[in-house]
């Protein structure tokens, strides 16, 4: 039986290895970057489809550049392809799983591709006309990247920003429990997240759990959202409809 321990540290010698071919060299990692800034650009100027393109070639150039995957997920939002728009998410996820993972063993070079992140995220918010929405969405990803740093030897787990995201593409594409099972997990990253109790209180309006929507608008505008009037309306109206019956 002394023989366990040796397979199980070759299997494990194996296993990073595996995750560290993963990497990009760095001239592979500079053409991905100037494939996402190419991107961004488009994104600025609403060509959604020349944007899915660039953010396509930044990954295959790059399969753990986090926020290429993130970009084509919203690039597919503006497409309307809802579907494409999930597997980008839970793409940006797997990529953000990874690298977490090879932190352990691989620091310097995860830390490097972390860096160039952050300083291209820094590069978008810098730019004038960004939409408020996407820009607190930024600027929470960036805020996660950096308290990634010193994320060793912690259980990974995935940003808010991205789940809330991920559940807004499941939601447009009519799968309102995967919506709402992100949307919740989005909460769990982030109690405070206003946005991710919004779109849950919509959903409990939706499907008749009034009293939680209630709950849910509520922990919405505490933590900093704005929440639509017209919307704040008619759940009354609900509400005021459910007691005359």
């Amino acid at each position: 039986m002394r023989w366990r321990p040796i397979v199980v540290f070759v299997w494990c010698l194996a296993a990073s290895a595996r995750l560290q071919a993963q990497l990009a060299d760095q001239p592979r990692r500079q053409e991905a970057i100037q494939q996402f800034r190419a991107g961004q650009e488009y994104m600025s100027a609403e060509q959604f489809e020349a944007a899915a393109s660039a953010f396509s070639r930044a990954i295959e150039k790059d399969r753990l550049f986090s926020i290429a995957h993130y970009g084509l997920g919203q690039a597919n939002m503006g497409l309307r392809r809802y579907a494409s728009a999930i597997k980008a998410y839970k793409d940006a996820i797997e990529a953000m799983r990874t690298l977490h993972d090879l932190q352990q063993t691989s620091k310097f070079e995860v830390d490097r591709q972390r860096e160039d992140e952050i300083r291209e995220l820094k590069s978008v918010l810098d730019r004038p006309g960004i939409r408020a929405p996407t820009r607190l969405q930024l600027e929470q990803r960036l805020r996660d990247m950096e308290e990634q740093r010193h994320s060793t030897g912690v259980a990974f787990r995935p940003p808010a920003e991205v789940l809330l995201a991920l559940g807004s593409a499941y939601f447009r594409n009519g799968d309102t429990e995967g919506a709402e099972a992100n949307w919740k997990a989005a909460i769990e990253v982030n109690q405070k997240y206003g946005e991710a109790h919004n779109n849950l209180a919509v959903i409990y309006m939706q499907t008749g759990r009034l009293t939680e929507a209630e709950q849910e608008l509520k922990l919405a505008e505490k933590n900093g959202f704005n929440v639509n009037p017209q919307f704040k309306a008619d759940l009354k109206d609900r509400q005021k409809a459910s007691k005359a019956q």
